[in-house]
């Protein structure tokens, strides 16, 4: 039994490592079917990274808002929960933080900075909050509740931009100095790029879900549920209560990646006609780590590495920038698909034997 347990405890960590090679394989056979060289395109993509400062830089910029967007996901998950809102739950964030900034600008900076992204996660928890109390009370599925809830929130920041904060270029001003979270010792460490202290916020978010999880009862109770609602009211849990605490909490990890896109990297919002992206990603992102703490780092970092190292990609062989979110979709596929992956690997190992 033990034997078998420590089996399927490495093959599921293998998966995800399994589908990211399997991934960049495809991309470079399509690379390679339509002209490019894959090898030059892919050690563009490590050398930028690894070796440039100014890349090194907006990779770990980028991957702060996956990152929070990854804890959002994956907090809910592992509370039984699918939280497919996070985007929405990003752009309340977003709006809330810079309009804190701009209606604040008076205070000084120790007050100003923490004010705003308390808004910003706020205003993600609020908005986590309602599909929350919809499944705790009325038993409204979530994935339903939330992807409408997206809508909802595009086309409010949006009409709250034009009506209370617009400015030239369809955008809100852009937040006092008091409340940004741009470095001048980053950006001249990472030579220019729009690197911030956001990432700190990450780290603490990072270690925020872990001891919560599993380092409080609140914690237990929120995975007991997610194992099982049914026991885990016979055993005298509030489950409607821990439905709407998990949708509030994975809100809040929503809100604080849209503050750190308002405050941190672009500061400003601008009118949205389209969703940013940043929390469907998440959803990738969580996948790919398993939906742990560590994991979504870590996936976080590939994701990150792969869009900015796009850029040089694109320069450098001359592939198409798009391919980047091609290998990434392939990734997701074959997680998505982590039955058939371990299938083969199966058998792949047991004629490795007999042989």
């Amino acid at each position: 039994m033990n034997q078998l347990l420590k089996k399927i405890s490495w093959m599921t960590l293998l998966i995800p490592v399994i589908s990211v090679i399997l991934g960049l394989l495809c991309g470079a056979i399509i690379m390679w079917a339509t002209g490019y060289d894959p090898l030059l395109a892919y050690s563009s993509i490590v050398q930028s990274i690894f070796l440039q400062p100014y890349y090194a830089g907006e990779t770990i910029r980028a991957m702060i808002p996956l990152v929070l967007s990854g804890l959002a996901v994956a907090f809910a998950f592992r509370t039984g929960l699918f939280n497919i809102g996070v985007e929405g739950q990003l752009m309340a964030g977003w709006f809330a933080s810079v309009a804190c900034a701009i209606g604040f600008d008076s205070l000084p900076k120790f007050i100003l900075l923490p004010l705003s992204i308390l808004a910003g996660a706020v205003a993600g928890g609020l908005w986590g909050l309602i599909p929350g109390f919809l499944k705790a009370r009325f038993k409204v599925h979530e994935v339903i509740s939330t992807i409408m809830m997206n809508y909802i929130s595009l086309y409010t920041t949006s009409y709250l931009i034009k009506t209370f904060l617009f400015t030239q270029g369809e955008r809100t001003p852009t937040i006092p100095p008091a409340a940004s979270l741009a470095s001048n010792f980053l950006a001249n460490l990472t030579q220019g790029s729009r690197l911030h202290w956001g990432f700190i916020v990450a780290i603490l978010a990072v270690i925020a879900m872990w001891f919560i999880l599993w380092r409080t009862t609140m914690g237990f109770e929120l995975r007991s549920v997610g194992f099982s609602q049914d026991a885990s009211q016979y055993a005298g849990m509030n489950v409607s209560r821990n439905i709407i605490l998990s949708m509030t909490i994975s809100g809040i990890f929503a809100g604080l990646a849209g503050a750190m896109e308002g405050l941190g990297t672009y500061q400003y919002m601008m009118i949205n006609a389209t969703f940013t992206g940043i929390g469907f990603n998440g959803i990738a992102v969580a996948l790919l780590g398993l939906n742990t703490p560590i994991g979504v780092v870590l996936s976080g970092a590939l994701f990150a590495g792969l869009q900015t190292g796009g850029l040089t990609m694109q320069s450098v062989a001359g592939v198409p920038i798009e391919l980047i979110q091609i290998i990434i979709a392939l990734i997701i596929f074959f997680v998505g698909s982590g039955y058939v992956v371990q299938w083969a690997w199966g058998r792949f190992m047991g004629r490795r034997h007999k042989a």
